[in-house]
């Protein structure tokens, strides 16, 4: 997959600041990670990151959404109650 270029994320900022010249020769020069199984170690977890963080953001919603309906039926229940006494 390419790269896009007009990206610039928070890793690269970081490689460059360690060491110039390592990044240059990963995203210029298009060398090889010297270590790439740390590259795929890192890749796994922040892949198990955002399906953690995407998981927790629809059980969130879900959450929303019952205590919306809670609310609904008890204001129906209380009209019901006020109404047929």
């Amino acid at each position: 997959m390419a790269k896009d270029r007009s990206l610039v994320r928070a890793s690269d900022i970081g490689s460059w600041a360690f060491c110039h010249r390592a990044w240059w020769l990963a995203n210029v020069r298009g060398d090889p990670h010297q270590r790439p199984e740390v590259l795929a170690h890192g890749n796994q977890a922040h892949a198990t990151h955002g399906r953690q963080v995407r998981r927790s953001q629809r059980l969130r919603t879900a959450g929303l959404w019952l205590v919306a309906l809670a609310l609904i039926l008890a204001g129906l229940a209380l009209a019901a109650w006020v109404l047929w006494g």
